[in-house]
């Protein structure tokens, strides 16, 4: 419910993103660049001080001034060449080329026990599907009926997992037309379901069997900051449960690929996305199981291309605010079992 989603308000949840002009700014980039900035451009001087000052950053800038100067059919050319893909934006395959020369010039940091470009094993794409109307009135409770998850694994650029429920909605029972039409999901579909707070156990079940937060790095993955900081948010006061420590921290996607591909924010809804890095949508769009597929195919290419997709979002005391790329890398912990609020 892609669209639907950015005209969701509601008066009963706390929740407001921080005015920071921080936020705005935060670039999802390797580690092995300096804090907010997303790699030497070719018309900039190398960085001075430091592991930053080697020579190899002064090659790498020379080669991205060569890029940009480069037409599309001399990108594709290129990309053919070394065997990587051509599909996408002449954008798309400026920043894919640039980030292919960089790893091959700092593959000596990587042989040396230095940073790699991947920080998390797993990454778990998660896409809700909620309760709505047409024209929701501002009091609406929005309860979530789907609870999909698609798990990536970061080192062989794979979907290796799904999981998918439904949930039986608590307060409004009936699925309203406009809501069966949208997400193709029936009312006989959610009345055979479980509540919210029993499909949340097994989703915890699904995380700990993966050993995800104890064995290996994770982190949660959004297409944009409503799964978590609203439908998430209100469906566990509706539950009365206390919000998953899991899930207060995860990577809004719409974030980095506008930090990575230097796009603005209304170039970043799921259908441009991929428009953009020449995909096409499969499955049945407002699906969650199928949204979160999608998702999770940008989020490959994005690390394919070399961004390093990093945790930008959190939620704290009811609050939606950014995590700024200086922050430490951290993962998710350990999934546990909800807690009742009571």
């Amino acid at each position: 419910m892609e669209e639907h989603k950015e005209n969701i308000h509601d008066k009963n949840v706390s929740v407001k993103m921080s005015n920071t002009r921080e936020d705005e700014k935060a670039k999802d980039c390797s580690r092995i660049c300096p804090a907010g900035e997303s790699e030497p451009q070719g018309s900039s001087s190398s960085p001075s001080g430091g592991e930053f000052s080697d020579p190899v950053y002064k090659e790498i800038a020379v080669a991205n001034g060569r890029i940009n100067r480069m037409t599309m059919d001399e990108l594709r050319v290129k990309l053919a060449d070394l065997k990587l893909d051509t599909r996408g934006v002449k954008d798309v395959m400026k920043k894919r080329l640039k980030s292919h020369y960089k790893k091959q010039k700092l593959m000596q940091f990587v042989a040396t026990g230095g940073p790699t470009d991947t920080y998390y094993d797993y990454i778990c794409v998660v896409d809700f599907e909620a309760t709505c109307e047409e024209d929701n009135p501002p009091d609406f409770l929005h309860e979530i009926i789907e609870f999909p998850m698609v798990l990536i694994n970061t080192h062989t650029l794979e979907i290796v997992d799904t999981f998918q429920e439904y949930v039986k909605p608590e307060v409004n029972t009936h699925l309203s037309d406009f809501c069966v039409n949208l997400t193709g999901i029936t009312q006989k579909m959610v009345d055979k379901a479980d509540t919210f707070q029993t499909v949340l156990q097994r989703v915890v079940l699904w995380l700990q069997e993966r050993e995800l937060g104890t064995k290996y790095k994770y982190a949660i993955l959004t297409d944009g900051s409503w799964d978590m900081s609203k439908f998430l948010n209100i469906q566990c006061r509706l539950s009365r449960i206390r919000y998953p420590q899991f899930a207060k921290k995860w990577i809004n996607i719409r974030k980095s690929y506008g930090n990575f591909y230097k796009v603005p924010r209304t170039q970043t809804k799921l259908s441009t996305m991929l428009e953009k890095l020449g995909l096409k949508y499969e499955g049945r769009p407002h699906s969650g199981l199928d949204d979160s597929r999608n998702i999770a195919r940008i989020a490959l290419r994005m690390l394919q291309d070399g961004c390093q997709l990093r945790v930008n979002e959190r939620m704290h005391a009811g609050q939606l605010l950014p995590v700024p790329s200086s922050a430490p890398m951290e993962g998710a912990p350990p999934p546990l079992n909800p807690r009742s609020r009571d």
